[in-house]
């Protein structure tokens, strides 16, 4: 059973990113299922520190963009969220290819949520893995 409280498809998330940060790095929506969010960023000149890996701010930018759309689509029609928290563990670096990165929910509050994000290489190994506090706000 869906967790979504509206519809969501891969198309509405590229139209609400045209001309954002995700956007500029070349982050595309891959996939929504019934409680998960696929994405993905490369890892070119626009994602690469000096050494040639990945930049892990890269890394939190694509977790916090997965999170952050799987708390707004399941929050109540109206409320707002905004992040609270974020922290990410980089376990191997990527130079070349995609990085994608699946997010689910750990917990679904009225007031928090929580979001799990896993990133990993076109050879399919985890390169960081963070987690997402979201504040959900009544509406205004």
């Amino acid at each position: 059973m869906p967790i979504w409280t509206r519809p969501i498809s891969v198309e509405d998330l590229a139209a609400i990113h045209k001309d954002t940060a995700p956007a500029h790095i070349g982050l595309e929506f891959l996939e929504v299922g019934d409680d998960f969010i696929v994405g993905r960023v490369p890892v070119d000149h626009r994602t690469r520190q000096p050494y040639g890996l990945l930049h892990g701010g890269i890394s939190v930018v694509l977790a916090e963009t997965l999170g952050s759309c799987g708390a707004i689509y399941c929050a109540p029609p109206g409320h707002r969220v905004v992040g609270l928290d974020i922290n990410a563990n980089h376990l191997r670096g990527a130079t070349a290819g995609w990085v994608t990165g699946r997010t689910t929910p750990v917990h679904i509050g009225r007031s928090t949520q929580v979001w799990h994000i896993e990133m990993r290489n076109d050879a399919g190994e985890l390169t960081c893995v963070s987690r997402l506090t979201m504040a959900v706000l009544a509406p205004r």
